[in-house]
């Protein structure tokens, strides 16, 4: 019991430190980078292109991946120990969608943008930066996702139970969560930006969504 305490306490302090480092940079990309970028003179910016963006998205990728596979070690450990509850699933739902879309999307793309590789530029800059914002929309719910298995109460039932050996049936509530992400990345995959194309928008709708959500997994 006490090793296992001990490995749990190892992965949540590695996957805090990486899920730090990858989500303080996607919150870098948007906010700082993107807007600097576009008032930079040419020289500077590209520059900044050549030298400091591969830099930041090479650390940016790894938190990402190092991120999710710690996560996936503490779900098999909280799956085994405690169960899983809707905050759980909202958390690790939301953030696997937001690493698939860093390796799938987000970095390929740059790769084009950064002329690593061949490709529309203007083309992969409009899909990555849809996909970065859909990153920083996702990021609140999968925090407070994070947190509210440890302290949310109300209907945020256990939807698997190790004691029981099943699942529990899923409650209103994290069913409108899972479709709303679901629906959330299927725009960023075929869709536009609309009101998360400027930092404003897509920080007001980061706060909404997570009070909606969390309305959603207490209430229904």
């Amino acid at each position: 019991m006490e090793s296992f305490l001990s490995m749990d306490l190892l992965f949540r302090w590695i996957h805090l430190l990486f899920g730090t480092t990858w989500i303080g940079l996607l919150y870098y990309f948007n906010f700082v980078q993107a807007e600097y970028f576009k008032e930079a003179e040419p020289a500077a910016k590209g520059d900044a292109m050549a030298k400091l963006a591969p830099r930041a998205l090479w650390w940016f990728r790894w938190g990402a991946m190092l991120t999710f596979i710690s996560g996936l070690v503490l779900l098999v450990g909280i799956r085994h120990s405690n169960g899983i509850d809707a905050y759980i699933v909202m958390g690790a739902l939301a953030g696997s969608i937001m690493f698939l879309n860093v390796w799938l999307i987000i970095w390929p793309r740059q790769q084009i943008v950064l002329g690593l590789k061949s490709g529309d530029t203007a083309a992969a800059a409009a899909k990555a930066s849809l996909a970065s914002r859909t990153n920083v929309l996702l990021s609140g719910p999968m925090a407070l996702g994070m947190l509210g298995s440890s302290h949310g109460t109300g209907k945020a039932n256990v939807v698997i139970d190790s004691a029981a050996g099943g699942s529990h049936q899923l409650s209103l509530g994290l069913m409108l969560v899972i479709i709303s992400i679901l629906a959330i990345e299927l725009n960023a995959l075929i869709g536009r930006p609309g009101p998360i194309a400027s930092i404003k928008g897509v920080v007001h709708l980061a706060i909404v969504l997570s009070l909606v959500f969390l309305l959603f997994i207490q209430y229904l």
